[in-house]
């Protein structure tokens, strides 16, 4: 009983400490972790290649945080979307020639609109904002997906495409963001 006693003793001591308040202090004040992240790496026709930085998502008030930390990819806007498959390898298109990321299948479609509005729009759920590279071939800050959660991306792709996205399926499908140049897997 009286060793009971002083250990409470001592862990109230320990515990009112300038040096537990600093700690604990330090440890409120660190970001909370993300909820998922996924590895991204270039591709081409032979599969996936150099790793190039990661992808971190956490749910939010107002849908899916993204968060890219990438780096060695071309300059300017880039389609950015979560694609059907956990697949980033290629694949045979209609003219038998091996294309990059295409077994990572189309966007995200949970609803089967068959339409690409973007992130905000009422098509493809896995329209993501379209991802804007630095000229130092960076890309970092963070944006959100107002429909997605972190559920949603079990068992599917992250796909970087070689243009830009204008959330339309005219003039170009797609949002015309054309070749898939790079990939991850959730």
């Amino acid at each position: 009983m009286k060793r009971l006693a002083l250990w409470i003793a001592g862990l109230a001591f320990a515990l009112a400490s300038p040096a537990y308040a600093q700690t604990a202090k330090k440890k409120d004040d660190m970001p909370k972790m993300p909820e998922a992240s996924v590895k991204v790496h270039k591709i081409d026709d032979k599969g996936m290649g150099e790793e190039i930085g990661k992808v971190y998502f956490k749910d939010g008030p107002k849908g899916l945080i993204v968060s890219p930390r990438l780096k060695n990819l071309p300059p300017g806007p880039h389609g950015f979307h979560v694609h059907e498959n956990r697949n980033c390898g290629p694949k045979a298109g209609p003219d038998g020639k091996m294309v990059p990321g295409l077994a990572a299948g189309g966007h995200y479609d949970r609803d089967k609109t068959g339409k690409h509005e973007g992130p905000d729009g009422k098509g493809h759920i896995g329209d993501l904002p379209v991802l804007t590279v630095a000229a130092d071939g960076t890309a970092k800050g963070s944006m959100t997906a107002s429909r997605l959660k972190v559920a949603d991306l079990k068992g599917r792709s992250l796909v970087i495409h070689a243009g830009g996205d204008n959330y339309s399926d005219q003039p170009a499908p797609l949002g015309g963001g054309g070749a898939r140049i790079a990939c991850g897997l959730f």
